[in-house]
């Protein structure tokens, strides 16, 4: 027990030397890549992201979703991927390959849609090397360049928003 608050004490340093060097520099390129995390427990609709971006004119090829589950059992086999707490090290190490390569893509935008603060899921938004994090409201206000606040299970809502802010940005 105490090893894993040791453990959750040196990932949260990690994330926070992370957006403490965090250089915010958003391009004004049209969105063509798009990363997705979600946390299962919160909302584990892979179709309706799909659907979302298909109707935006993105090609399924270009949109990566992973998820987060507490139990590698809880997977569901058609997910792109998923990854759980046994997939992190101490000092923001990832051991998990395709974890790792969800993160060193450089998405041209990165949605992190989950509410629960959870040290795992903001060790990936925090990492990624995405060029525009959207996230849902959260407290740490470095987390994200865009926050949208509504609640996961208003996906609907959600979309609006999110295509909203994107118009205005010139991303779609």
């Amino acid at each position: 027990m105490i090893l894993k608050a040791f453990k959750a004490s040196s990932n949260q340093k990690y994330i926070n030397k992370l957006l403490s060097a965090r250089q915010v520099a958003v391009s004004q390129h049209k969105m063509n890549t798009v990363g997705v995390i979600l946390n299962t427990a919160e909302f584990s609709d892979f179709d309706a992201f799909r659907h979302y971006f298909k109707t935006l004119g993105l090609l399924p090829a270009k949109v990566k979703i992973i998820a987060f589950v507490d139990d590698a059992k809880d997977a569901n086999p058609l997910w792109d991927t998923y990854f759980n707490p046994k997939d992190f090290g101490w000092k923001g190490k990832i051991n998990n390959i395709d974890l790792q390569s969800f993160i060193d893509t450089e998405f041209d935008v990165l949605i992190s849609y989950y509410t629960e603060n959870n040290l795992e899921l903001k060790l990936i938004s925090a990492a990624s090397k995405a060029n525009f994090k959207v996230g849902l409201l959260q407290d740490d206000k470095r987390m994200f360049d865009l926050m949208i606040d509504v609640k996961t299970k208003n996906f609907p809502l959600f979309q609006k928003e999110l295509t909203k802010y994107l118009t205005v940005l010139k991303k779609i």
